[in-house]
C-alpha cells in the first residue's frame, strides 16, 4: 500500500462456479524457478518471487511510488517437507516499504525456530479428529458455525504466534536503521503441514480458501476478518486507549485512528507492525491466530494485499486463479485483473500497490467448466468482461489464459 489508508471491500456471495468431474489435462509447468530460490534457517527453500509445483506469486508497483507490498515462501519450512510457510506484507507511511520487507525477511525465520523448539511438544500435532471448519481465537469467521468447544491445536499454536508478532513488533522498536514510527505493516501468514492450516493476520491483509462445495461447485471461503477500525471491537478498544475513530468527509465509509490530540497519522487499520506513534492508542500487534483442517475438497488458498480486495471480490478472484492454464501464472493473472479493476473504478486514480501468493492444495486442481462466467465478476467490476482482452495483452499471451471470453459484438 502506498499509502496508509484505502478503501475497503468485502467479499461477495456470489455463486459457485460449476467445475467438471474429472481432472483436466493442463500445463501446469511445474519446474521451479531455482534462480529465486535462496535456502533460509533448517534448510527451507525460500523464494521472494516465481513459482513452484504448488506456488504461484506476483507483486506490481502501483501509482503511489515506491512498491510496499512485500511476499515470501517458505517451501520445506522447518526442513519439514510437508511444512510450507507463505506471508503477505503490505507497508504503509513514509518507510513502509522499510517495515514491510523486514518483516518479510525475519518474521519466517522467528517462526520457523520457535516451532523447532517446540517441536517435541506444543507445535507437533497427529493425525487427530478435529472438525472441517475454521476455528478463530476470540470468535468465528463463519456465523453458522459453532466453535463453543475450542480447539486444542489452536490453542497450542495461538501462544507462539502471538510471541513470535510480539518480538517482532519489538526489534522494530529499537531498530535505528528504520523510523517505524508513523511507518508500518500488515501482515496474513499461513503455515500449512499436512492437512493443517495456521493462519495468522494483522490489519487488511486477508486470506481466502477455494473450495469444492457438495455440488461440486467453487466456493470462496474468507480464512481471516479484515481488521479495520469499523469493527465494533477494535472501535472500543483504540477508544478506551483516547485513540479516536472516525472517518474523513472526502472519505465517509472509510474509518481510520488518529491521535488523540492531532489528526494524525489517519491508519485504516486496527492492528499493524510499527505505526509506534498510535501503540499507546489502541493499535496493537497481536494477531488474529485461526485454524482449519483440510478436506479432499479444499482447492487452494490465496494470500494478497487490500490492493486486491478493494477492487475484487472473493469470489473474482478464485474465478481468475481457477481459470488459470498455467499456475504459475495464477497470482499474476490477480493483478492484472485488478489493475484493470482500479483503472475502471477511478479513471485517473492512483492504482495501489499489489501482491499476491497462491498456495495450491493438490497436484492437479479441478478446471471450471465456463470460464464464461468469470467475466461476470461482481456489478461494480463489469466493466472487466469487456477488457479481458487487454488485461491479458498487457503481459500474457492470451494462450496462457483458460478459455478467455471474447469481446462481446456489438
Amino acid at each position: 500500500m502506498g499509502a496508509c489508508c484505502s478503501k475497503g471491500a468485502n467479499g461477495s456471495g456470489d455463486e459457485g462456479v460449476v467445475v467438471e468431474n474429472s481432472l483436466e489435462d493442463r500445463d501446469y509447468d511445474v519446474v521451479e524457478e531455482d534462480d529465486n530460490v535462496t535456502i533460509g534457517d533448517f534448510g527451507a527453500r525460500m523464494r521472494l518471487q516465481g513459482a513452484s509445483k504448488f506456488i504461484s506469486m506476483y507483486t506490481q508497483q502501483g501509482k503511489k511510488g515506491v512498491n510496499q507490498d512485500a511476499m515470501t515462501v517458505w517451501e520445506d519450512f522447518v526442513g519439514n517437507k510437508d511444512m510450507t510457510f507463505c506471508g503477505v506484507f503490505d507497508g504503509h507511511g513514509p518507510y513502509g516499504h522499510k517495515v514491510a520487507r523486514h518483516v518479510r525477511d525475519t518474521l519466517p525465520s522467528r517462526l520457523s525456530s520457535a516451532i523447532k523448539l517446540s517441536q517435541s511438544n506444543s507445535f507437533r500435532y497427529g493425525d487427530g479428529n478435529d472438525s472441517n471448519n475454521t476455528h478463530k481465537s476470540g470468535g468465528c469467521i463463519e456465523d453458522h458455525i459453532d466453535y463453543s468447544e475450542g480447539n486444542p491445536l489452536l490453542s497450542t499454536w495461538e501462544a507462539g504466534l502471538v510471541k513470535c508478532f510480539k518480538d517482532m513488533d519489538e526489534e522494530l522498536s529499537v531498530d535505528a536503521s528504520i523510523d517505524s514510527y508513523c511507518s508500518g505493516s500488515t501482515a496474513v501468514t499461513v503455515i500449512k503441514q499436512g492437512n493443517h492450516l495456521i493462519i495468522s493476520h494483522l490489519g487488511d491483509s486477508r486470506a481466502i480458501l477455494c473450495t469444492r462445495s457438495s455440488k461440486n461447485q467453487l466456493d470462496a471461503v474468507q480464512l481471516t476478518v479484515d481488521l479495520k477500525p469499523n469493527i465494533a471491537s477494535e472501535a472500543e478498544r483504540i477508544k478506551k486507549s483516547k485513540g479516536r475513530v472516525f472517518a474523513m468527509d472526502e472519505e465517509p465509509e472509510v474509518f481510520r485512528i488518529w491521535m488523540p490530540d492531532q489528526d494524525c497519522p489517519g491508519l485504516a487499520m486496527a492492528r499493524a507492525f510499527g505505526d509506534f506513534c498510535m501503540k499507546d492508542y489502541g493499535l496493537i500487534s497481536v494477531p488474529e491466530v485461526s485454524y482449519r483442517r483440510l478436506t479432499k475438497n479444499d482447492e487452494f488458498v490465496v494470500l494478497a494485499t487490500d490492493g486486491i480486495w478493494d477492487v475484487l471480490s472473493n469470489y473474482d478472484v478464485i474465478k481468475i486463479v481457477a481459470s488459470a492454464k498455467k499456475r504459475s501464472l495464477a497470482a499474476k493473472m490477480v493483478v492484472k485483473y485488478a489493475v484493470r479493476a482500479w483503472k475502471n473504478k477511478s479513471p485517473g486514480s492512483r492504482i495501489d500497490d499489489c501482491a499476491v501468493v497462491c498456495l495450491f492444495l493438490k497436484s492437479k486442481t479441478l478446471l471450471a467448466r465456463s470460464f464464461s462466467e468469470v467475466s461476470r465478476v461482481s456489478a461494480n467490476h463489469s466493466e472487466l468482461a469487456e477488457n479481458y482482452s487487454e488485461v491479458s495483452s498487457a503481459s500474457l499471451h492470451h494462450s496462457e489464459i483458460a478459455a478467455v471470453p471474447e469481446r462481446p459484438r456489438k
